[in-house]
């Protein structure tokens, strides 16, 4: 992308007011706070999914030492948002989790990652989850788990699933070094039956499986923690099937934190977002390989934007959205030191960079109301009471999470598209939506993964400008490509096979 690049439909559309966000963290029946010693410096994930069937995401949020909470959306339309406490199964040493519909039932599962073993929890319906790890066979290990991603391969009653850990606890040598291997495991049926080792292990703290070249052949990429791993680690790629290392994948060594991916330039294939301790890289997707953003680009968030402290920042969770629907993709970013890194700002606010008609993103946390210091780690990206807009949550270590509503003015038209598999896959894990209007096609792809130790289970959101029509279309998990499809302005569609 260079500057001067322009989205066709949004040149002759009026400018929308800048982003602002109301502090709506008194909804929640008690404050939460992520807390622990040194096990729990990572993860911190919020996993944001509707698990009533009433189109009101609900939230659980990752404890640490303390218990993971589930709140349930009792947000009224367009409202403050509002949560009460749900009922989980007892669950301690919890870092993050994920949510898919691993069973295909149309409940939505939650992948809790754990410093211990691993928990999946079945979705019942109305929000009420058991304990299924036993009854789904996942293969135990007492582990650090930090990051997780997964897909539906062919053929695959079950997902395959990927879980990356951190520093292996049981190294006498650690914790410098002591990076622990990561697993994938695939289905046998109802039932998971094989673990392969995913080595070497550099310390994941984020993965993401995607087809990032839209070829029909997803990928395993793997952010990982140069902090721990010194020498020789970077980040990578691996092919899954068979599992096997890309060789021709360049070795960029980051403190990787957290993914995020989707297509910001229009021409279908997604770039990606990696948080860092330091620089933020963006890179744009080229078709058979990734180039790194220009500094003038304005992504690289390298140090806290208000303040004395002039020390690098740390980001965590990076999420892609269109705040103020304008048809261009923001960029949210949690920051904040590990503990007290005295070689890191202690200082960090969080970023909300907006991106401009001509591809450069701007800094606007500070007047969207957002640009706090705490210690963030996991973040969500979601429109929690129905209103188009995308609110935010913020999950802190040893501070209340967060949650900031959307009440920007003079917003864009939007759409959002749910894509729906009769049988197996029902979420349509590995599809990509694609809308077009005023002349442009946006494109999101349908994942589980990425973030920071947690993510979103929802329909694709998609900000429309001045464009008063649209029509989507789906290229289904196996390449079937569906109809354009014209849909509903400003509600959510679901599209089906």
């Amino acid at each position: 992308m260079k500057a001067g690049w322009l989205w066709p439909f949004l040149v002759a559309a009026p400018a929308w007011a800048g982003p602002l966000f109301e502090n709506d963290a008194g909804g929640l029946p008690a404050p939460h706070i992520y807390g622990g010693g040194w096990e729990f410096f990572v993860g911190g994930g919020v996993a944001v999914f509707d698990c009533d069937g009433d189109a009101l995401p609900d939230v659980f949020a990752a404890g640490g030492e303390n218990p993971a909470a589930l709140f349930l959306n009792r947000s009224a339309p367009g409202g403050a948002l509002r949560f009460v406490a749900g009922v989980l199964p007892a669950l301690s040493g919890v870092a993050g989790a994920y949510p898919l519909d691993i069973d295909s039932d149309g409940a939505t599962d939650l992948a809790v990652l754990r410093v211990g073993r691993n928990v999946l929890l079945r979705g019942l319906g109305d929000c009420r989850f058991e304990d299924a790890t036993a009854d789904w066979r996942l293969p135990q290990r007492d582990a650090w788990t930090t990051s997780f991603a997964a897909t539906w391969e062919k053929g695959a009653e079950l997902p395959t699933l990927a879980f990356g850990n951190y520093v292996d606890r049981t190294n006498p040598d650690g914790p410098f070094e002591a990076c622990d291997t990561n697993e994938l495991i695939r289905p046998k049926g109802a039932v998971y039956a094989e673990t392969e080792t995913i080595s070497p292990g550099y310390c994941a703290l984020s993965m993401q499986i995607s087809d990032w070249q839209r070829k029909g052949t997803p990928e395993l990429r793997i952010s990982n923690d140069r902090h721990y791993y010194v020498r020789g680690g970077y980040e990578q790629m691996f092919r899954l099937s068979p599992l096997a290392e890309r060789s021709d994948w360049p070795r960029i060594s980051l403190w990787g934190m957290g993914i995020a991916s989707r297509d910001i330039t229009g021409d279908g294939l997604p770039e990606v977002m990696t948080t860092s301790m330091g620089d933020q890289l963006l890179q744009f997707n080229r078709g058979e390989g990734f180039e790194n953003a220009p500094y003038g680009v304005g992504t690289y968030a390298q140090r806290p934007f208000f303040g004395d402290d002039g020390r690098p920042a740390t980001g965590w969770h990076a999420e892609f959205g269109d705040i103020d629907n304008d048809g261009r993709q923001d960029l949210f970013i949690a920051k904040g030191n590990v503990d007290q890194m005295p070689s890191n700002a202690m200082h960090d606010p969080n970023n909300l960079l907006m991106q401009g008609p001509d591809g450069v993103f701007h800094e606007a946390a500070l007047e969207a109301g957002i640009a706090t210091t705490e210690r963030s780690r996991g973040a969500a990206l979601a429109d929690l009471n129905n209103d188009g807009l995308l609110d935010i949550v913020v999950v802190n270590r040893r501070a209340p999470m967060e949650v900031w509503r959307n009440v920007t003015k003079d917003t864009g038209n939007w759409a959002e598209i749910e894509p729906v598999l009769d049988g197996i896959n029902r979420r349509a894990v590995g599809a990509w939506v694609e809308l077009r209007a005023g002349g442009v096609v946006q494109s999101a792809e349908v994942t589980v993964g990425g973030g920071h130790a947690g993510g979103e289970a929802l329909p694709q959101h998609f900000g429309l400008g001045g464009a008063a029509e649209a029509e989507a279309r789906v290229i289904w998990p196996d390449g079937i490509v569906g109809d354009w499809t014209p849909i509903s302005i400003n509600a959510a569609t679901r599209l089906h096979r």
